[in-house]
């Protein structure tokens, strides 16, 4: 497709960078700039449009979590005092308010996306997908995914969507909340969760009730690069093929990548422009095209710089 015509949304508003747990924390504020700076040095900023920040709305909110939790999440947050959890995600100020920003963007992208204003879209502080729909989780306060599943639902009357994974962490708060829905198509390549966190997403969880032998986990072994990311990849795509989702949801958390310093995976940046370029491909035999990208976890800034824009470049020439 010319490039004139493939019109990649990407979020580049400042406010993305709200999001975070301060200087020393692993999600600091400052994951952003690393994506934006090597984005600009490649000279993508010229290629892609503005996909806006704003605030979700508690309606919004209220189509995947639950109204008791929200209210003690803005609570908390307003307070700044303790966790949100059992002890991963500080309740500093102002963090569910930038925690509404990631939904918000990533709403925005997916709007923009189904209205044709971008044939895809990349969200870089987004993809918070430990959180579930009664609780926080794993660094992430709100669950953009979650929110962003229910209102293709809702808005859009898109039923049939795909969720692809490849963070080093089992995305469990999107897994667990749509187990029991067999048009929620979930593909996660992870870390197995004997070794990492949350512990979940064994090879065998492949849904629950109608959506038994519905989902995919495909957890590797600590020190599993590029070679045993192909090979689990293939079972994506037929999986894709397959399922004929309607729209993809991607997470490309850069903590798959080596040298992250909380996982032990030791995947290259090629491995996520390769699964970009083979998911735009297969939307694009889908006859639709949509996808929206969404950066989720990693801790090494360098590999968030490289492996994101792997991505983002992936989207612009697929």
């Amino acid at each position: 497709m010319p490039d004139s015509l493939l019109k990649v949304g990407v979020c580049h508003d400042p406010r993305q960078a709200h999001y975070g747990f301060g200087e020393g924390h692993p999600f600091g504020h400052d994951r952003f700039s690393a994506f934006w700076r090597e984005s600009v040095a490649r000279g993508l900023d010229k290629r892609v449009h503005a996909v806006p920040v704003s605030l979700a709305t508690r309606s919004q909110l209220e189509m995947f979590h639950s109204r008791d939790f929200l209210g003690f999440a803005e609570e908390q947050s307003h307070r700044g005092d303790g966790f949100l959890d059992e002890g991963d995600t500080p309740a500093q100020q102002g963090i569910y308010e930038a925690a509404c920003e990631v939904v918000g963007a990533t709403l925005n992208a997916v709007d923009g996306v189904m209205s044709g204003e971008w044939r895809r879209a990349f969200v870089p502080i987004a993809g918070l997908h430990h959180a579930a729909r009664a609780h926080a989780a794993g660094f992430c306060v709100l669950d953009d995914i979650g929110v962003a599943v229910e209102s293709l639902r809702r808005h859009h009357h898109v039923r049939r969507i795909a969720y692809v994974d490849i963070d080093a962490h089992h995305g469990d708060g999107v897994f667990y909340s749509f187990e029991d829905d067999p048009d929620l198509l979930f593909a996660d390549l992870h870390e197995d969760g004997r070794f990492l966190y949350p512990g979940t997403g064994a090879a065998s969880e492949t849904g629950e009730g109608a959506a038994e032998h519905t989902k995919l986990n495909l957890p590797l072994l600590p020190g599993a690069g590029d070679a045993e990311f192909l090979q689990a990849w293939g079972r994506v795509e037929e999986y894709l093929r397959a399922g004929r989702p309607d729209f993809i949801l991607f997470q490309c958390g850069a903590d798959s990548i080596a040298g992250d310093p909380i996982t032990h995976l030791r995947f290259t940046p090629a491995a996520h422009a390769h699964a970009a370029g083979r998911l735009c491909a297969i939307a694009e035999e889908l006859g639709h095209g949509r996808i929206v990208g969404m950066g989720g976890g990693g801790y090494n800034r360098n590999n968030i710089a490289l492996g994101w824009n792997g991505v983002l470049e992936s989207f612009l020439a697929t």
